[in-house]
């Protein structure tokens, strides 16, 4: 799901590289209906952690030590609701920009009373650097990010290194990152850099075969509509003794 662009300056302790101060999004102003205001409104204290600039420890946060899931750019957070009711056992982490979406989704934990899942309104690099610690995270999602077509753009994609190496670290070993996306060269690219990430491994040999676990998005609806194949990648964190540290 493609993510979207705030002005906000990023914050002090980012890693010092030549892409921290570009952003994977650009926002754009969406229009909240009055339900989404209200969700936002009356639920976000409850479901959305503030970002900070220190880590955060998931155990306070869900009050039990299940595996962690971060999704990356929710949009309207339909799959995410779905994935989150479908697996209890599971806490899930979703981080977006886009305001309406977080309206959204708020209302949609609370009609199907989800407590596991929580929202983090802000830029993901941001997040990840200052927020969520090393070798923790039981798996990324991906689905449908912002392709950034146009050649000088392509800086903005959020699957490429550095960014994927942050990605990984983040991961727990054994741990897996799914990305989904209805634009070839971009899926290409992503397989390269991903495979290019001494902590990565590809689970299958390029792309891989659809996967039934996760429930079709309004993005991925779009480019079906206009032709477009759905190209998925699934990679997988190695643990110590196969990186030999």
């Amino acid at each position: 799901m493609q993510m979207n662009e705030h002005s906000e300056p990023l914050p002090a302790g980012m890693a010092e590289n030549n892409m921290r101060h570009i952003h994977t999004y650009v926002l754009r102003t969406g229009r909240m209906t009055e339900a989404q205001k209200k969700s936002y409104a009356v639920h976000s204290a409850r479901w959305c952690i503030p970002f900070q600039n220190s880590i955060i420890n998931f155990t306070d946060v869900f009050e039990n030590v299940n595996p962690v899931v971060i999704e990356i750019g929710f949009g309207m957070g339909r799959a995410t609701a779905m994935i989150a009711a479908e697996n209890p056992e599971k806490n899930y982490i979703g981080i977006e920009v886009h305001k309406p979406g977080v309206g959204k989704l708020l209302g949609e934990i609370e009609r199907l009373g989800l407590s596991n899942l929580r929202i983090i309104e802000y830029d993901a690099i941001s997040i990840l650097e200052n927020m969520i610690p090393d070798d923790s995270v039981s798996a990324f999602h991906v689905f449908f990010p912002d392709p950034w077509p146009k050649k000088r753009h392509h800086k903005r994609r959020l699957m490429i290194r550095p960014r994927t190496d942050l990605i990984a670290r983040k991961m727990a070993p054994g741990g897996y990152l799914f990305m989904a996306t209805d634009w070839q060269s971009y899926g290409e690219e992503a397989c390269s850099e991903l495979s290019a990430s001494p902590l990565l491994e590809n689970v299958y040999d390029g792309f891989a075969p659809a996967q039934v676990w996760r429930p079709e998005t309004a993005f991925e609806k779009k480019g079906k509509a206009q032709s477009h194949g759905i190209y998925e990648l699934v990679f997988r964190k190695k643990r110590p003794e196969e990186t030999g540290n």
